[in-house]
């Protein structure tokens, strides 16, 4: 905040920002124009008076962040955007919720310049922010303290602060004492179903306290103290939360602090009401004053000027910095020379996949220094600690994250984590828990973000824990998740190529799925290479003589298909053992290679695999069987439930034989 804040051009601006937003929503006959009105002042003074962006260069990595958490209020984002100078014409603003427009019905990254992350579900937006202020922490750690020192602001709801994840990513926030984040919180009493009062008492200053947050009262529409809590929110060594008193459809006669102003527009009587409270022309609709256009635009000429100092700063520490140096390639999604020289594992030595991952994720950890993570309060049973670095710590931001009992908060985490250029971020947890954290799982992939997931204790084989820990229908959850990349390696080595698959396909998140009990590492001089596993599936052993039945099995149940392959080759039938780890990259390879694998003539097909049977049915075929889980499981160890649910050389053996 430099210039003196003019009241009169600040007023005319928001009265524009409110009525283009509510002009938006009109016009698309759907979509919500209330808190778009409510908000508007501290758009204007965020993009305007506070925020360090250019709009000619959105991306540009030194920039402040502004997460829209509340993203059915877009039309404020988009009138934002257009009015500061980005490349959102006014015409994309007339096709506000139109199928192909880049204004879509919610904020999705990539789909308009100046959208940082995509936002919707509520509380998401909030809690990616505090992984993204953790990756500027680390940034200025690591890299460089002076070209990393932004800030994050975010725009919450009641909404936001009802919802469960926005607690675990505060309450680490705080923790964390990320000062380089600023939530401003539209305390407006109003939800969907009418006034806050109906199910949301709380003191919510009080809670954030607790938190260990800096929190600031002021009302909605004084632009002169909420310009002056957002400077000294920027200025806090905690994260900032204002609570704003506002007024849901500010301005409109009949439906400002009403529920009917939130999700439906206005109506056309009501906005002409609307437009003659604010002075305007009732009649005329998307107008923007030639002097609020003039004063808006200045940002392109600021950000232009606030991005050359930044590059001129960039050029010379670059020549004598070598973290700089890393980071640029990493940010350039070029990874380091020899990053893939991975370990390989003996044959015959027994292991669990899940320490398979651990080691191959330390010797990851010290080729590629933006790998970075850890696990939700399960880092000795998820293998997720790198031995050789720090704990990120409200002093020292190192690369193991404590990310503590938060699962959900730690998804949400770590979207905001890749969104930071360079970082790589892991995080795990048991594979029953990906329940928990569905919801950021599923905005990484729509994303396409590289996030990578840990989850071990993969099935029923964990054993006495029971069925409440017991993952049965997780995999089959994950695999309908479209752009997410399940893998469920076999033994050691296909550990080792499913994280060199998830470091190198990183246009969408990638889930490893790994085992707690110990598992044979396949002698690779008999069976085929490891490094077919970067096709999704491939013939681990090819049957003797006439093709007569193929076994398909990933993870824990390929030593089991091996075993039943030499039972039944004993009696002269030629049977084929597929693995097929991945069913998503299996169906990138052309449709040649996926008939080379499974041959359409070889109907007699069995499919086994420690978890629900759902979705098998594509490759078994009508004619095939499936040996899975039809239900739940049980508490005991882990063996004796294998046998019994029939997971058994006899079981298989049985099932191909009645095929046959």
């Amino acid at each position: 905040m430099s210039e003196t804040l003019d009241l009169s051009q600040a007023r005319a601006a928001v009265d524009t920002i409110r009525l283009l937003s509510a002009d938006m929503v009109e016009q698309a006959n759907s979509g919500h124009p209330g808190t778009p009105m409510e908000a508007a002042p501290i758009a204007y003074l965020l993009y305007k008076r506070h925020m360090r962006y250019n709009p000619a260069n959105p991306d540009w990595p030194g920039r402040d962040r502004f997460i829209l958490s509340c993203g059915h209020a877009s039309a404020l984002l988009y009138s934002m955007l257009h009015l500061s100078g980005y490349d959102l014409s006014l015409d994309d603003l007339k096709n506000f919720r139109q199928l192909g427009s880049p204004t879509a019905g919610h904020p999705e990254f990539g789909h308009a310049p100046g959208i940082e992350t995509t936002t919707g579900p509520l509380g998401q937006g909030i809690s990616v922010g505090v992984g993204m202020a953790m990756g500027g922490r680390f940034l200025q750690e690591r890299v460089s303290s002076d070209l990393f020192d932004y800030t994050i602001y975010g725009l919450c709801s009641d909404g936001d602060l009802m919802e469960g994840v926005a607690s675990e990513a505060a309450s680490l926030a705080g923790h964390l004492q990320l000062g380089n984040l600023v939530y401003l919180y539209l305390d407006n009493k109003i939800t969907i179903e009418g006034d806050t009062q109906l199910a949301f008492t709380e003191e919510v200053a009080t809670r954030f306290l607790s938190y260990g947050w800096q929190v600031l009262h002021v009302e909605g529409e004084n632009l002169a103290d909420l310009d002056a809590a957002i400077e000294r929110a920027k200025q806090s060594s905690k994260p900032s939360l204002i609570l704003a008193r506002s007024h849901i459809g500010f301005g409109a006669p009949n439906k400002q602090d009403t529920a009917g102003a939130h999700g439906a527009p206005l109506g056309a009587e009501e906005l002409k009401l609307t437009r003659q409270a604010f002075g305007r022309d009732p009649e005329t609709s998307f107008v923007i004053p030639a002097e609020v256009a003039s004063h808006m635009g200045e940002a392109v000429a600021r950000g232009a000027e606030l991005e050359q100092t930044w590059q001129t700063e960039f050029e010379q520490q670059i020549k004598s910095n070598q973290d700089l140096t890393e980071w640029q390639m990493l940010a350039d999604g070029k990874l380091p020379t020899g990053w893939d020289e991975l370990p390989t594992f003996a044959a015959g030595e027994k292991l669990a996949t899940r320490q398979a991952s651990g080691k191959t994720l330390n010797v990851l950890a010290n080729k590629i220094p933006s790998l970075l993570g850890g696990s939700a309060d399960l880092g000795p049973s998820n293998n997720t600690t790198l031995a050789d670095e720090t704990s990120f710590t409200p002093l020292k931001p190192g690369r193991n994250i404590h990310f503590g009992v938060r699962e959900h908060g730690m998804g949400a985490v770590m979207n905001g984590l890749v969104h930071t250029p360079g970082l790589i971020p892991f995080g795990g947890t048991f594979l029953i828990f990906a329940d928990y954290m569905r919801p950021p799982m599923r905005l990484a992939a729509m994303m396409g973000l590289g996030v990578i997931y840990i989850f071990t204790h993969d099935s029923i084989g964990l054993g006495e824990d029971g069925p409440t820990h017991q993952p049965i229908e997780q995999i089959a959850n994950l695999r309908a998740v479209p752009n997410l990349t399940v893998i469920r390696p076999c033994d050691a080595n296909e550990t080792v190529e499913a994280w060199k698959a998830a470091i190198e396909n990183r246009q969408g998140p990638t889930a490893l799925i790994l085992s707690r009990q110990g598992l044979p590492t396949l002698d690779r001089e008999q069976f085929a290479a490891a490094e077919e596993l970067q096709k999704g599936g491939y013939i681990l052993a090819p049957e003797q003589g006439e093709l007569q039945a193929i076994i398909i099995a990933s993870g824990s149940e390929i030593p089991l298909a091996l075993e039943a392959k030499t039972s039944l080759e004993q009696n002269g039938t030629g049977v084929r053992v597929v693995s097929l780890p991945c069913w998503e990259l299996f169906e990138k390879q052309d449709q040649a290679y996926r008939d080379q694998v499974l041959p359409p003539a070889c109907t007699c097909r069995v499919a086994v695999e420690a978890g629900s049977t759902f979705g098998w049915e594509r490759y078994v075929g009508l004619a095939g069987k499936i040996i899975g889980m039809q239900g739940f499981g049980a508490s005991g160890p882990g063996g004796a439930l294998m046998e019994h649910f029939g997971f058994t050389v006899d079981n298989v053996v049985k099932t191909v034989e009645g095929l046959l």
